[in-house]
């Protein structure tokens, strides 16, 4: 009978486990990252089940074209090619694909396209963010900033 006990407790609690370890591992990915090229750094968030992704600040704060501050003008959609780079959206619907692990889309600002993306963590503080056209795929690490 004390056997028949500890199996089922050892049950439960691995049942229980398995949340808790997707919910420590989006807890992990979230923070403040700096892109790999270090032009802006990303405030990574939940969004219920998935995450998010908005752009925190800009090295360069103007535009060197315009003197203005930088605007998502390379966006099709005219409403958005005059809003400010500060809060644009990057991720969209990035969902736990395994351990350390999402996917879902990224809009790319350079361009104003959206792509197929996986995002994993790499280490605790390397996050690495991958985007995808057909079969060609292209990525960089994200480094954490602070803690």
């Amino acid at each position: 009978m004390a056997i028949r006990s500890a199996v089922m407790i050892a049950l439960l609690g691995a049942l229980f486990a398995v949340p808790a370890t997707k919910a420590r591992a989006a807890d992990e990915a979230t923070g403040l990252w700096q892109t790999q090229a270090g032009d802006a750094r990303v405030r990574v968030s939940k969004c219920g089940g998935a995450l998010c992704a908005t752009v925190a600040s800009l090295r360069d704060k103007f535009d060197p074209n315009t003197g203005k501050p930088a605007i998502d003008d390379k966006n099709p959609d005219p409403a958005k090619a005059t809003r400010s780079m500060i809060g644009v959206h990057l991720f969209i619907d990035m969902r736990p694909a395994g351990p350390n692990r999402w996917s879902g889309q990224i809009y790319n600002a350079d361009d104003g396209k959206t792509y197929a993306s996986n995002i994993s963590l790499a280490s605790p503080d390397a996050l690495r963010v991958e985007g995808c056209v057909g079969a060609f795929c292209g990525g960089e690490n994200w480094t954490r900033v602070g803690k």
